[in-house]
């Protein structure tokens, strides 16, 4: 599974509203996800359109 958030900011990007990131985190891992990675996708000039949380669960 996987969790997109947008970085927000000036020309959209560059800013990661971290509350809110946190959150979605944190209600997923509730669920029993478990975070294997994080990274971003490159916009332009080192902005960040999106950062990516990759996460896993065993299977029941």
């Amino acid at each position: 599974m996987s969790l997109k958030v947008e970085a927000k900011g000036w020309f959209i990007g560059g800013k990661l509203d971290q509350n809110e990131f946190d959150g979605k985190l944190n209600e997923l891992g509730r669920d029993g996800w478990e975070v294997v990675s994080v990274f971003d996708t490159n916009m332009m000039d080192g902005m960040s359109r999106e950062i990516i949380a990759v996460l896993k669960r065993p299977i029941v």
